[in-house]
């Protein structure tokens, strides 16, 4: 696995880990806005890894056409 998937899954995990959490209450309130900035910067590169697998993905496809 190519280290941008492993960051985006480790990432992914990680972000789904801080919802479990906050799902099941295990996040105090002095935690909460620490936890809540994490989980803006993991949806931010996730959302960016996603992006430029697409556009890769779109170019491989023009490409082979």
């Amino acid at each position: 696995m190519s280290q941008i998937n492993e960051s985006y899954t480790r990432s992914l995990q990680e972000l789904e880990e801080i919802v479990k959490q906050l799902e099941e209450g295990y996040i105090t309130v002095d935690e909460l806005a620490e936890k809540s900035k994490r989980a803006s910067e993991l949806i931010t590169y996730c959302r960016q890894k996603l992006r430029q697998t697409q556009e890769e993905v779109e170019q491989t496809l023009k490409d082979i056409e």
